[in-house]
């Protein structure tokens, strides 16, 4: 009796056993999870701003101290007055718009076309290959080593700043839309055609949605070749805009301007970007729905 009863008293304990075993086991498992937090955005933009501060201050410091040669890195403080000077009695607002207008301009034309002319591939597989070593050929060619002509074609105005940052853009943005093109479903394709969809229907119905995501996923490279672009553009020949500002800056030795104007490019590179970036989620979100 007393053996039968040990005998149920261990059976009994075995589930307990197997529970206790499997909760070490998860506990252990748990542990050993990463766990990633993150932090407030006030945090975030605390150390941020800590940073920003600590570099000035170090760079102020080093220039007080003569760490480093002010002629050349120029310091903080003369690149604050002269910020100053620069928004009150340059021409900083007509320099930035300049440089601004040129960008976007650009940055629109060059995705649009090269769109257009990755997408018009579909239409014929001897054209795609007819067309496909001139584009190759266009993207290995440094166009930046194009500036001085395009600006004795277009001029010193605008739009050679404007057909820079185009060039820049147009054949990135023509290869992603090909690439696009090569990824649309056959079998989908069929099934359109099987329907009785003329392929007018196909390329509008299926081939340019299918093109969207990848037109979408270039938009931040391209405002950046934009901006690449119409600042070349301005370093070759103009008479505004924050590339001559830089130019002059760099050749009259006025280090502190310099630094100015490539702090207000800076900040519109940003203000581009995020406006690029919002663009994007929501272009992206209209897709998904």
């Amino acid at each position: 009796m007393n053996a039968k009863s040990s005998f149920i008293d261990s059976a009994t304990a075995l589930p307990d056993l197997k529970t206790t075993t499997g909760s070490i086991t998860r506990r252990r498992l748990a542990r050993r999870l990463p766990v990633r937090r993150i932090w407030p955005t006030w945090v975030l933009l605390s150390a941020q701003f800590g940073i920003l501060v600590a570099f000035v201050g170090l760079w102020e410091l080093a220039a007080a101290t003569k760490f480093i040669d002010v002629f050349f890195w120029s310091k903080p403080s003369s690149i604050a007055s002269t910020m100053v000077i620069f928004f009150s009695e340059g021409n900083a607002i007509t320099d930035i718009v300049y440089t601004f207008c040129s960008t976007i301009m650009g940055f629109i034309l060059g995705t649009t076309l090269g769109a257009v002319l990755g997408m018009s591939f579909w239409w014929s597989r001897n054209y795609a290959l007819i067309m496909q070593p001139y584009i190759i050929c266009l993207e290995s060619i440094p166009k930046l080593a194009l500036a001085p002509l395009i600006i004795l074609v277009f001029g010193m105005g605008l739009a050679s700043k404007v057909a820079i940052a185009t060039a820049l853009t147009l054949v990135v943005s023509t290869l992603t839309a090909y690439s696009g093109v090569q990824a649309v479903d056959r079998d989908q394709e069929k099934l359109f055609y099987s329907l009785g969809a003329s392929r007018w229907q196909v390329f509008t119905k299926l081939v340019a949605p299918s093109c969207i995501p990848w037109i979408i996923s270039i938009l931040r490279v391209n405002i950046g070749l934009a901006l690449t672009g119409s600042i070349v553009g301005e370093f070759v020949a103009s008479q505004y805009g924050l590339g001559r500002t830089i130019l002059y800056a760099g050749q009259t030795y006025e280090i502190a301007l310099v630094w100015v104007a490539v702090l207000v490019l800076s900040a519109l590179s940003m203000v581009m970007y995020v406006a690029v970036s919002w663009l994007e989620r929501h272009l992206q979100k209209g897709i998904v729905r």
